[in-house]
C-alpha cells in the first residue's frame, strides 16, 4: 500500500493551512465563537471556493470525487487551526449520507447546493435513553396518506443551531432497541413542529436538542428503504468517526509543538525548563503517542469506505479508542508542563485540551469503542 500523498493532497493541506494561518487565527477564533453564529460565515464561503464543501462528492454533483483520506488531510488542519465551521456535520456525515442513500432528484438538488456553501445539515441520530447506541430509536414516524408524521426527541445534535435541514432517524417499525424498523428522514428547520433548545459545547462550538411534534414531511423527504436506516447512519457515523480522529491527530501535533516551545522559552533555576531530564522524557512520550495517533487515523481514514461494514467497525473503533487516550495523555501532558497557563483562557493550549475532550466524547468514548472492538474480537 502506498502511504504517500498526492501533489493534488499535498496542495489541499497547504492551501489550507495558509488559509488558517493567514485568516483564522486564535483570537480571530475566539471572535467567531462568541458571535451569535458561532463561527465565521466568511469562512465557510472561503471553503466552498477552495472546493472544501464538494471535496467527497462525485463529479456529477459538482464535487471532486475525494475519499475519506482526502477529508483525513482536511480535519487534520481543522484540528490544527481549531475552526469551528460545521464541516463534520454538513459535509463528512450528512453529505456524505445523501450522496450514499439518498435518490437521484434529492442528490442533484442537495449535494450542489451543499457543496456551494448555500445549506447547512446535522445529523440527528442519538437519544438520551441510547447514549452511543444508534439502534435505540424511541422517536417515530408514522406513515399516512399525505406522507410522513414524525414525533420524538433527539439529543446533542452537533451543529444544529446553523442547520437549514436536519436528517432525523426515527422508528417505523419494531421496538426502541430493534436495529430493524428505523427510517432516515430530511426534515427542514422551519418545518411546524420542530423545535430545537441550543447551547454552547465545551470546546466553543454549538450543539442542540431537537424536538419533533408530529411534524409532517412528504413522501420525498424519507432516505433510502423504509427501515433500512441503521445501516446508513451508521456507515455515515463510522464516517465522522475517522474525521474526528484526524482531528484529534491534528491538534495532538500541535499541543506537541506549543509545549515543546515552551520548554525552550520557559526558564527556572536559571536555565530553560526543556533541560530538565525528566520534562525531556514526558515530551519524548507525548510524541510517540503522536506518531502513533496518526498511524491509527490513517487506519481509520483506510476502512472508513469499506463497504463491509464489520470490517469499518473494527478499523474506526479501534481507531477511536486508541486516540482517545492518547489524546487524554497528551493534553494532560501539555496542560501539566505549562504549569497554571495550561488553563488560562487567553493561552490556545486550554483551547487544544477541552477540543480533545469533547472529540473524545463525541460520536462514542474510548470506553464505548474499546468495548465494540472487543466485542467483534470476541
Amino acid at each position: 500500500m502506498d502511504f504517500n500523498y498526492s501533489n493534488e493532497q499535498l496542495a489541499l493541506q497547504e492551501t489550507l493551512q495558509r488559509f488558517i494561518g493567514r485568516d483564522y487565527g486564535f483570537e480571530r477564533r475566539r471572535e467567531f465563537a462568541r458571535s451569535p453564529l458561532g463561527f465565521s460565515a466568511e469562512a465557510w464561503a472561503r471553503y466552498a471556493d477552495l472546493g472544501l464543501l464538494s471535496l467527497p462528492f462525485p463529479e456529477e454533483f459538482g464535487g471532486l470525487g475525494g475519499n475519506a483520506v482526502d477529508i483525513m488531510l482536511v480535519m487534520e488542519q481543522v484540528g490544527r487551526g481549531l475552526l469551528l465551521e460545521p464541516y463534520l456535520s454538513t459535509i463528512v456525515m450528512c453529505g456524505g449520507l445523501i450522496r450514499d442513500a439518498a435518490s437521484e432528484p434529492l442528490k442533484r438538488s442537495v449535494l450542489p447546493r451543499i457543496g456551494a456553501g448555500e445549506l447547512k445539515l446535522a445529523l440527528a441520530c442519538y437519544e438520551a435513553a441510547g447514549r452511543y447506541e444508534l439502534s435505540r430509536v424511541a422517536c417515530t414516524a408514522v406513515h399516512g396518506a399525505e406522507g410522513w408524521r414524525i414525533s420524538g426527541r433527539k439529543t446533542v445534535v452537533l451543529d444544529a443551531s446553523s442547520a437549514d435541514y436536519f436528517l432525523v432517524s426515527a422508528r417505523t417499525g419494531g421496538d426502541s432497541a430493534d436495529g430493524h424498523g428505523i427510517s432516515l428522514f430530511l426534515v427542514g428547520r422551519e418545518a411546524a413542529g420542530a423545535t430545537t433548545f441550543a447551547y454552547p459545547t465545551q470546546s466553543g462550538g454549538r450543539a442542540a436538542d431537537l424536538r419533533l411534534d408530529d411534524v409532517a414531511v412528504d413522501a420525498s423527504a424519507l432516505i433510502g428503504a423504509p427501515g433500512e436506516g441503521l445501516a446508513v447512519v451508521e456507515r455515515a457515523v463510522d464516517r465522522g468517526i475517522a474525521a474526528l480522529c484526524a482531528e484529534a491527530v491534528g491538534i495532538i501535533v500541535a499541543l506537541n509543538e506549543a509545549t515543546l516551545n515552551y520548554l525552550k522559552t520557559r526558564k527556572q533555576f536559571g536555565a530553560p525548563i526543556g533541560k530538565f531530564q525528566a520534562l525531556q522524557h514526558r515530551m519524548a512520550d507525548m510524541f510517540i503517542a503522536a506518531e502513533q495517533a496518526r498511524s491509527m487515523a490513517v487506519i481509520a481514514a483506510v476502512y472508513a469506505d469499506s463497504d463491509d461494514a464489520a470490517e469499518r467497525r473494527r478499523g474506526v473503533s479501534g481507531a477511536k479508542a486508541y486516540i482517545g487516550q492518547a489524546a487524554r495523555f497528551v493534553g494532560q501532558q501539555a496542560v501539566q508542563m505549562h504549569g497554571a497557563m495550561g488553563v488560562v483562557d487567553d493561552l490556545i493550549v486550554s483551547h487544544y485540551f477541552k477540543r480533545l475532550t469533547m472529540i473524545d466524547l463525541s460520536l462514542g468514548d474510548a470506553d464505548f469503542h474499546l468495548a465494540r472492538f472487543s466485542d467483534m474480537l470476541a
